[in-house]
């Protein structure tokens, strides 16, 4: 369930630093963490009035290592007008030369939201509350040239009530295993301006590590970046597909909005599985920016068979900012409509 409001933000960067400094006429030497704290505030169709903060470090897990990216490391604590809220812990680590990446993530949150049910006499949206735990880690080893490979593990735990038990309340977990294959041309994992990232995910919910209803789900992604206006600017372009196998527990439900594709925030389109392609132009000046973007996206395996395979376009522009000295990543904020719906997305990095 996403959001849309004019852009409300960046009303300050707080900047924390470490390492020692020298004298004006000496060369500074780079800092080993670059942190900063990002201030939250947005609305949401169903969440109302959100704020928190967002503080995030950027730094080498090796200083001699002048191949891998800087790993990055974040929380977010964020709290809504409608007693929703979030608290979530993020890292990705880049260390011997790029040859492995790793990821670990915490969430915690209570989300109350709403969805849409018709096969009842008054078809209507209803709402609902989830109280959501999970914990995902992971990581990848280059095999060969710009392919990686890798397998991570997600446990989540979801305790989930219905308005007026339209559906019985439940209380489930999963567990997860993930094999992914990456190929990875871009120029920046954070900023690409040119390149290619294709990726390919198997996910599955085996019955012998204790999962209620056995499933598996299979996503593809292949984005491609095309510099422009003499390198200053990007076009990124991408298509996205994610098709759940077996049993889909309502929660593992893939939704439109988000990244894919922006200008849903309702969540009334969800299905076993969700197609989309967009694409995005990423005007640069400064350390702000602007985006423009569109898409169109569809559904299948929908609880309501009429949303099955219509298409269901967004788009919308966006504003950006680079909070950090020595490393290209925005974070910032989109505005985009859809198909009777629209939508506000605060940004950590970009869509994709």
């Amino acid at each position: 369930m996403r959001h849309f409001l004019v852009l409300l933000f960046f009303a300050g960067c707080i900047t924390f630093s470490s390492g020692q400094t020298k004298t004006d006429s000496v060369p500074k030497k780079e800092k080993k963490i670059e942190l900063r704290v990002m201030p939250y505030l947005s609305y949401n169709r169903n969440l109302e009035f959100m704020f928190g903060d967002i503080p995030m470090m950027m730094y080498k897990v090796k200083e001699s290592d002048t191949i891998s990216p800087k790993s990055l490391s974040g929380l977010s604590a964020i709290y809504t007008t409608n007693k929703s809220y979030v608290l979530a812990f993020f890292n990705r680590w880049y260390f011997d030369e790029d040859k492995w990446r790793a990821k670990f993530f915490f969430f915690n949150g209570n989300q109350n939201s709403q969805f849409f049910v018709d096969d009842i006499d008054q078809p209507d949206f209803y709402d609902y509350g989830t109280k959501v735990t999970i914990f995902s880690v992971g990581g990848q080893r280059k095999i060969v040239g710009k392919f990686y490979g890798g397998l991570s593990y997600t446990y989540s735990h979801y305790n989930t009530v219905y308005e007026d038990d339209i559906s019985p309340s439940s209380i489930s977990h999963s567990n997860a295993l993930v094999v992914n294959l990456l190929y990875d041309t871009r120029d920046a994992v954070y900023y690409p301006t040119k390149g290619y990232k294709i990726k390919l995910d198997w996910s599955t919910y085996p019955e012998f590590l204790d999962n209620e209803l056995a499933s598996n789900r299979i996503s593809f992604q292949g984005n491609k970046y095309f510099p422009t206006r003499k390198g200053k600017d990007v076009i990124a372009a991408r298509i996205f597909g994610k098709f759940g196998l077996g049993d889909v527990a309502f929660e593992q439900q893939s939704t439109i909005g988000g990244v894919d594709i922006r200008g849903y925030s309702e969540g009334k389109y969800r299905g076993a599985g969700l197609m989309d392609i967009q694409g995005e132009y990423r005007y640069n000046f400064g350390k702000m920016g602007l985006v423009g973007f569109a898409g169109v996206a569809t559904i299948y395996g929908s609880d309501t068979p009429s949303f099955d395979w219509k298409l269901y376009p967004g788009a919308g522009v966006g504003y950006r900012y680079n909070p950090f000295k020595k490393s290209k990543f925005n974070v910032g904020l989109d505005g985009a409509v859809g198909k009777g719906d629209w939508g506000v997305y605060f940004r950590i990095g970009e869509a994709f």
